[in-house]
């Protein structure tokens, strides 16, 4: 019995912690917020140490409860990696927190939500929907889709893909600035430029080339590069995914089209380990299907 109780107050503990509040954590247990704060209470009793701030409307972790949540979070996802694993012919089961970029959640969530999660109804998907860069093990995360590049972290990784760049501006831009004939050109228009951990993104091409033009607008955002452009501030340079439909409605053209520009990686990083459980395996593989099919149909359009 004592084994057992010591595993609920780490298990109320973990999610107590990843859903931000003693009532969250108990809707993730399927118990109380009461329960909830017991376990945790007689948890703090065994380890000798106060593990949370506590007030009337919220709580924050200890430097003590920080640390000890650290150590025991992959714990606790590596027995649910265990479990799950006994059952992987059966239908998929759990709760997947994840984070991706803003423009890439307004690409997958209407496919997420009209196909994924219809037929797997006992996968929850608790998603962020942020360019920033999320610390997996630290926040909580089971998995980040990244897109571009990614630095060498210890996680393990998975590609999903690749999605095409484009530069656009929107018509009423091009007709007051004029329109680019040539990369040079591109030095004497305005600018809405992506920024990456605090640096503008440059412009780069299929052959290699780039270049770093001024900005009017700077932002760590693929949302607020499509708006500023569609709203005549300057070019970006953005993935077509994200402009598809204000290209197919005018409002944005495509600057320099007959010059090529690269595609970039998407990648699934995650703490998993090598059992990844199966509900963030049929995950990642139904967003690298639909990755391809928008490839393979921007391909049949530009062929």
């Amino acid at each position: 019995m004592a084994d057992i109780e010591r595993l609920q107050g780490l298990s109320a503990f973990v999610r107590a912690v990843e859903a931000g509040s003693f009532t969250g954590g108990a809707k993730l247990l399927g118990t109380t917020p009461s329960a909830i704060s017991k376990s945790i209470a007689r948890l703090e009793q065994r380890v000798g140490a106060r593990l949370f701030h506590r007030s009337t409307r919220s709580f924050s972790l200890t430097a003590e409860g920080q640390d000890y949540f650290d150590r025991i979070s992959p714990l606790m996802r590596a027995l649910e990696e265990a479990s799950d694993s006994l059952r992987s012919g059966q239908e998929p089961v759990g709760r997947l927190r994840l984070s991706m970029p803003a423009d890439l959640g307004r690409f997958l969530m209407q496919a997420i939500t009209t196909q994924f999660l219809p037929h797997h109804p006992h996968v929850k998907l608790d998603v962020s929907l942020t360019d920033r860069h999320v610390d997996l093990i630290r926040e909580g995360f089971d998995l980040t889709i990244r897109v571009g590049r990614v630095a060498d972290t210890g996680l393990m990784s998975r590609s999903l893909g690749e999605l095409p760049l484009v530069l656009v501006a929107s018509p009423a831009y091009l007709s007051a600035r004029g329109e680019p004939r040539s990369t040079d050109d591109l030095r004497h228009h305005a600018h809405v430029r992506y920024m990456l951990a605090g640096r503008p993104f440059p412009i780069t091409f299929a052959d290699g080339t780039s270049l770093t033009p001024e900005g009017a607008l700077d932002a760590d955002s693929g949302d607020a590069l499509r708006i500023a452009a569609v709203n005549g501030l300057g070019i970006a340079q953005i993935l077509r995914t994200n402009v598809h439909e204000e290209l197919s409605a005018g409002l944005l053209s495509v600057v320099l089209p007959e010059i090529p520009m690269p595609s970039v990686p998407v990648q699934a990083l995650h703490a998993f380990g090598r059992i990844m459980p199966s509900r963030a395996r049929v995950f990642l593989d139904f967003v690298a299907a639909r990755i391809h099919e928008w490839r393979r149909l921007l391909d049949s359009i530009h062929a």
